[in-house]
C-alpha cells in the first residue's frame, strides 16, 4: 500500500470494488440482528461500493467511475450464470452436501441475485451521475455535499429496486405497502453509512492522488 502508482491504487480500488460486490450477493442472504436493529449482513460491505465509485470519479472523472460499475455488473452476471449452471448440474453421490441443501442455499438466491444486480446497475450509474452534476453545480467544492447527495438518493433507488423485485408478491403478505415499509428503515440504515463514511471519502481521495485536498 505505500508508493504506490496512481495505477496500482486505482487496481487496489477495483479489486475491493468487486470483493465487495461478491462479499455483498455471498453473504447477503443472512438477517442478523444489530442490537438494536436487523439487517443483512450484506450492508457490512454494500456501503463500500458507494464510497469507492465517489473516490475514483473525484480523482478520474465520471468515465472512470462508470468503467467501474460496468466491470462489477460483468462481474455479477458471469457469478448468476455460473450459480445457476451449478444448481442444475445433477449431484454425485459422494458430493458433501446433498442437491436439495445445495439447491435450497443457492437456487432461492437466484432471484435476489438477480434483484441484486438490476439494483447495483441503476443504483450506481445514479450515483455517478448524480455526483458529477453536483460537482459541476458547486464549482468543485463542498466534496462532502456531493458525496452525501449522490449517495442518499442512489442508495434508495438500489434500495426500493432490490426490494421489489427481490420480494414483491412472493407471499399475500409482500404487498407494495409491506415492501415500502421493509424499505424505508433499510434506507435510513444506508444513510446513516453514508454520513458515517465521509471522512473516509476525503481520506481516500487524498490518498489515491497522492496529495493535499482543495476542498
Amino acid at each position: 500500500m505505500f508508493n504506490l502508482s496512481l495505477e496500482q491504487k486505482t487496481n487496489f480500488l477495483l479489486g475491493l470494488f468487486i470483493a465487495c460486490l461478491v462479499a455483498a450477493n455471498m453473504i447477503g442472504l443472512k438477517i442478523a440482528s444489530f442490537g438494536f436493529f436487523e439487517a443483512s449482513v450484506g450492508i457490512l460491505v454494500f456501503p463500500i461500493l458507494f464510497l469507492i465509485t465517489d473516490i475514483v470519479e473525484e480523482v478520474h472523472g465520471t468515465a472512470k467511475a462508470r468503467q467501474f460499475v460496468y466491470i462489477g455488473l460483468a462481474a455479477l452476471v458471469f457469478i448468476l450464470l455460473i450459480t445457476a449452471i451449478a444448481v442444475i448440474l445433477p449431484t454425485a453421490e459422494r458430493s458433501f452436501v446433498s442437491h436439495e441443501a445445495y439447491s435450497a442455499i443457492f437456487g432461492t438466491t437466484l432471484r435476489i441475485f438477480v434483484a441484486s444486480i438490476i439494483g447495483f446497475f441503476i443504483g450506481q450509474m445514479h450515483d455517478v451521475w448524480a455526483f458529477n452534476f453536483w460537482k459541476q453545480k458547486t464549482g468543485g467544492k463542498h466534496l462532502w455535499l456531493r458525496n452525501n447527495a449522490s449517495t442518499m438518493v442512489s442508495q434508495f433507488i438500489d434500495t426500493t429496486i432490490f426490494m421489489f423485485i427481490a420480494f414483491y408478491g412472493i407471499s399475500p403478505k409482500f404487498t407494495a405497502e409491506y415492501v415500502f415499509a421493509l424499505i424505508i428503515p433499510y434506507w435510513l440504515l444506508k444513510v446513516g453509512f453514508a454520513l458515517f463514511d465521509t471522512p473516509f471519502c476525503y481520506l481516500g481521495i487524498k490518498w489515491l492522488r497522492g496529495k493535499q485536498l482543495d476542498q
